[in-house]
């Protein structure tokens, strides 16, 4: 009990709808169980990122095969990049972790990757099409090595 409680001088005070929204805004729970948009792109970055250190290796592993003039470089740009994936991976599970949320392997049907998880006791399945995890591999690949390449426009070091 607080000690604004059984004080009728509060009672006549008026609360502005948007500041009763707000609070309510503020105090909102998640549905139980169900995962919020932001846990979605969190399963969805967790789903993408292993493919895209897959890839990445498999890059690496041809630049090494290849004779080029710049082939360390390469190889140091490719590693950074793959460095910074599994940096990201790690946080990303270890946030999963936190909000007891687990994801679990994969089954493809048309073209569509499905992911069991279960969010808070809440089991579903997250798909996404195949084009579209293309797509936005090739987004974050890029955006990862514009990173290496350019720290000082992300506000990193090398």
């Amino acid at each position: 009990m607080s000690k604004l409680d059984g004080n009728e001088r509060w009672k006549s005070k008026m609360l502005l709808t948007e500041h009763q929204e707000q609070y309510q805004e503020r105090h909102k729970k998640p549905l139980a169980g169900r995962a919020t948009n932001e846990e979605l792109k969190m399963i969805r970055d967790v789903i993408m990122l292993p493919h895209m250190l897959t890839m990445s290796d498999k890059s690496l592993q041809e630049v090494k095969r290849v004779p080029n003039l710049f082939k360390r470089t390469f190889e140091q740009v490719v590693q950074l990049i793959m460095n910074k994936i599994s940096k990201d991976l790690f946080s990303l599970r270890r946030e999963l972790k936190n909000r007891n949320i687990k994801v679990f392997d994969d089954e493809t049907a048309d073209g569509i990757i499905y992911h069991r998880y279960v969010c808070r006791g809440y089991e579903d399945r997250f798909g996404i099409v195949r084009e579209t995890l293309r797509s936005e591999i090739s987004v974050r690949l890029a955006r990862y090595a514009s990173e290496v390449v350019h720290p000082e426009a992300t506000g990193e070091e090398k």
